[in-house]
């Protein structure tokens, strides 16, 4: 699935961005903390933060502070992205 949100990341000159935390929520870790539930990573920027399920939801502060609309799922295994100005898997 696809929105117009995705374009730019259905490009194949598109790369992902680096992440910038390997295993844990960037933001949660600034607070002291480790509590989140699943990871998302920003598909514009590489930002690592925390699904909705966690306390902070740092992810969806994220894509609404920066205007970064589409994350994937960080977890291992999954390749789902998520648009949150469509508010649907893409």
């Amino acid at each position: 699935m696809t929105c117009a949100h995705t374009v730019t990341f259905d490009e194949r000159s598109w790369s992902e961005p680096a992440p910038d935390s390997a295993d844990g929520c960037t933001d949660c870790r600034a607070l002291g903390e480790d509590v989140w539930a699943h990871l998302r990573l920003c598909l514009s920027c590489g930002h690592v933060a925390c699904c909705d399920s966690s306390p902070h939801r740092h992810a969806t502060a994220h894509a609404t502070a920066q205007d970064h609309p589409v994350v994937r799922s960080f977890e291992p295994g999954e390749t789902w992205r998520w648009c949150y100005a469509d508010e649907r898997i893409v």
